[in-house]
């Protein structure tokens, strides 16, 4: 029975090669589309989830005048002396960038962590060679991932090999580790022991008072069962103990569960890696689910089209003996037989361009997770849906034609005429066009983040350190004559960098509790340079650092803060930052030194030459590259036991929106695949249409319809499906596009244009589509159409 209806099956497809082609190309490119986007929302979705303890781990935060997610280095002591039952609390700090010396090679550190010896308990790493529980125990240990160790010693074994970290510390390796996964929110290369850095730490102010805050975090591991809230509502108790009554009235310690950290946008520029929202990414979700839906919905108008042409096979199969159960098994046979050839398609189409599809939305993901069982699983489940969702309504619809109608060929044009068909277009056309919304108002938000006015200047701009702020003259002077530079710039970051804060309040117009303010240190050319525009007073120029008066430029949102409306009123006002006494000089127009998710920030700009820890330059457009190979030339010959590293601004405020960009690069992708996959089903709806109405056609030319009537005939009927598409997927679009736009604090809004864009892109993708086969059939000869129906 089985080779009986193998063979059958085999037989037909032969017959109807383009139709078994356009479904299988259709099911093979939604199968792999589906794959792809469950590996990547699976692996984003997982942020942190691969540590056996993530459940029971949380991040000690602050909240003072912001969510903060470093504490000081002096919380871990006491919550370890505080609370003996936590299983595990561990210590970090985070290093964005340093440099690495093993003989006369030096290395760039892109990111690395001062570790205590309990991180190893918390956070679970594949160990290669040392042991977890003392790597990290000692002072002057380095524990290499596999990539970093390959780069510094080569094909060398690395264990008990020694290096140099930042000039400071000889580093003895006592551990290698597998890669760090991609889904972490603490990415690193290496781990250098916290005992390396204590004592250091201890002679400071670090280890004691509670608001010295250095960007360290630290971790901790509940004993199973016990619930958070019971430590939370100890939590003011400990604070008022080891820091007193008044800190505890201003500061709480949230605690941040592990694995929200990754998408916990409170505390968004202070994270080491990005964060996103979970809905970005359920909304990836339902681009599969739409994928694969529209991908259906192909196979059933397609198999229903064919149905007409069936229906003498199915009379004579009756005629014959066959019963409706036999046919139905038939029918899903075939189906199941098509899906089976698209699965090992489409898992084959996956396995092979999901490098270049990680590569396109910059994650790290292996593409072999593929062929892991609960991926297998999720295959067979979903070739079983599509069997299910594909199969059962056209094996039905088939099996129940009746043999005499069948026979007289009259089923044909009864079944033309099914309602079903045109829902499940308008179906298809609805999703297509909230994905081409959702296409649109992504590609628009992420042109205001890359081009829309910062309030401040920043093409061609590098920024680098300076390891001595003392020769910032020499610099200056040599590099003064340089003709590929325009300007140069020294202070405590460009505009899109911040790392100082301070407390600020004005009782005298009753803002007596402090707020937050960022603080920016620059010099006389900052201003210029960068384009900062000046509403009111004086821009900052150069101070001797004997003066003893200070320059002090607010921002408009400052101003506000301040309750000043006019800046020219602002001039000569005081209030109190850090706790003492300071007046305006000027106030300047906002610029956006954070991403677009937060407003702007309060900001005091003062003159203080001390603090200029770096350095900007704004380069000619031409011979870009030669000219910074002379700033290193003369960086190095000032700084020879550092290593030059520099950073367009540019790049710097493009790793705001990384994930946004990753998300929109997702969307482009799948959301095209989504349309090429409806389009094919239309194409094939059209083409046997065509077939169908030859006749028809052959009359009405015949009767002198022109070329331009045929097109219409087939085209009116599919055109008003896509706008009454449109009137559902509007407001369905712009109910999921406005709660993403809500993620940011400064978004494009939401109008007409972008609707109307969206259904004149329906119209000229569903015209292109149906245009080729409704063109062909009108050109055809209408005598030779007429003869041969």
């Amino acid at each position: 029975m089985f080779r009986s209806y193998l063979l059958s099956t085999i037989r037909i497809m032969q017959r109807n090669l383009s139709y078994v082609l356009l479904n299988v190309f259709g099911l093979t490119i939604s199968v792999a589309s589906c794959l792809m986007i469950f590996l990547i929302v699976r692996n984003e979705l997982g942020y942190d989830s691969f540590h056996h303890k993530a459940s029971r781990t949380y991040r000690v935060t602050m909240h003072a005048l912001d969510y903060n997610p470093s504490v000081s280095m002096a919380i871990a002591p006491a919550l370890r002396n505080d609370f003996p039952e936590l299983e595990n609390v561990s210590q970090v700090w985070y290093r964005n960038n340093g440099m690495v010396k093993i003989g006369q090679q030096r290395f760039p550190a892109d990111g690395f962590l001062f570790a205590d010896g309990q991180f190893t308990g918390i956070f679970d790493y594949q160990w290669l060679q040392g042991n977890p529980r003392t790597a990290l125990s000692e002072p002057n240990t380095i524990v290499l991932t596999e990539s970093i160790a390959r780069k510094y010693f080569g094909g060398k074994d690395p264990m008990g090999q020694l290096l140099n970290l930042d000039n400071r510390l000889d580093l003895k390796v006592t551990g290698l580790i597998k890669d760090v996964p991609g889904n972490t929110h603490l990415p690193f290369g290496f781990l250098v022991s916290f005992e390396s850095i204590r004592k250091d730490l201890e002679k400071g102010s670090a280890m004691r008072e509670f608001y010295a805050i250095m960007g360290g975090n630290t971790y901790i591991v509940l004993p199973e069962h016990y619930p958070v809230a019971k430590l939370e509502s100890r939590l003011p108790g400990f604070i008022t103990k080891n820091w007193g009554a008044d800190i505890a009235k201003e500061a709480t310690l949230p605690l941040q569960p592990l694995r929200d950290i990754h998408f916990d946008q409170r505390y968004l520029n202070n994270s080491v890696s990005p964060t996103t929202s979970r809905s970005t990414y359920w909304a990836l979700a339902i681009v599969a689910l739409f994928i694969i839906i529209t991908a259906c919905i192909n196979f059933i108008n397609l198999a229903t089209a064919q149905a007409t042409r069936r229906a003498k096979e199915v009379g004579v199969r009756k005629v014959l003996g066959a019963n409706r159960p036999q046919l139905i098994r038939q029918f899903l046979g075939e189906t199941a037989f098509l899906v089976v050839i698209s699965l090992l398609l489409g898992i084959i189409i996956a396995y092979l361009f999901m490098p270049q599809a990680v590569n396109w939305l910059d994650i790290k993901l292996d593409h072999t997770q593929i062929f892991q069982p609960v991926i297998l699983c999720l295959v067979l489940v979903l070739g079983l849906l599509i069997v299910l969702l594909a199969g059962l309504y056209p094996a039905f619809i088939q099996s129940a034609f009746k043999p005499v109608l069948s026979l007289k060929s009259s089923t044909g044009n009864n079944f033309r005429g099914l309602t079903l068909r045109k829902s499940l277009v308008f179906v298809q056309f609805a999703a297509s066009q909230i994905l081409i919304v959702g296409t649109l108002i992504v590609a628009r938000q992420m042109d205001f983040f890359k081009n829309q006015d910062l309030g401040f200047n920043k093409e061609a701009v590098i920024t680098f350190d300076l390891p001595d702020e003392s020769k910032q003259q020499i610099i200056a002077q040599q590099l003064a004559n340089d003709p590929g530079i325009k300007d140069l710039s020294f202070s405590s970051g460009a505009p899109s960098y911040n790392s100082s804060f301070a407390p600020f309040r004005a009782p005298a117009i009753g803002l007596t509790k402090d707020d937050v303010t960022e603080i920016k240190f620059i010099d006389e050319h900052y201003t210029d340079m960068f384009g900062l525009r000046m509403l009111a007073g004086n821009k900052i120029v150069k101070q001797h650092e004997n003066d003893t008066t200070h320059q002090l430029v607010i921002n408009e949102t400052l101003m506000h803060k301040l309750g000043i409306q006019n800046p020219q009123d602002a001039i000569g006002k005081g209030f109190i930052a850090s706790g003492e006494p300071v007046t305006i000089t000027g106030v300047m127009q906002d610029f956006q030194s954070e991403s677009k998710h937060k407003k702007r920030r309060p900001c005091i700009l003062l003159y203080r030459a001390d603090r200029f820890f770096s350095a900007s330059v704004k380069l000619q457009p031409q011979h870009m590259r030669e000219t910074i190979a002379r700033i290193e030339k003369v960086w190095t010959g000032l700084f020879p036991d550092d290593l030059f590293d520099y950073e367009f601004i540019d790049d710097h405020i493009a790793q705001f929106y990384k994930q946004e960009q990753k998300v929109y690069t997702a969307f482009r992708l799948f959301s095209i695949l989504a349309i090429l996959i409806g389009c094919l089903g239309l194409y094939g709806l059209v083409a046997f249409s065509a077939v169908q109405r030859t006749r028809e056609v052959g009359i009405r030319k015949v009767l002198g319809a022109s070329i331009f009537n045929i097109v219409g005939l087939f085209a009116k009927e599919f055109m008003l499906l896509i706008a009454i598409a449109f009137l559902v997927a509007a407001p369905v679009a712009y109910y999921m596009m406005h709660a993403w736009l809500e993620n940011f604090a400064y978004h494009i809004g939401i109008n007409a244009a972008i609707f109307l864009a969206a259904l004149a892109v329906s119209f000229i993708i569903a015209g292109s589509t149906i245009a080729y086969q409704s063109v062909k059939a009108a050109v055809a000869n209408p005598l030779k159409n007429l003869r041969t129906e």
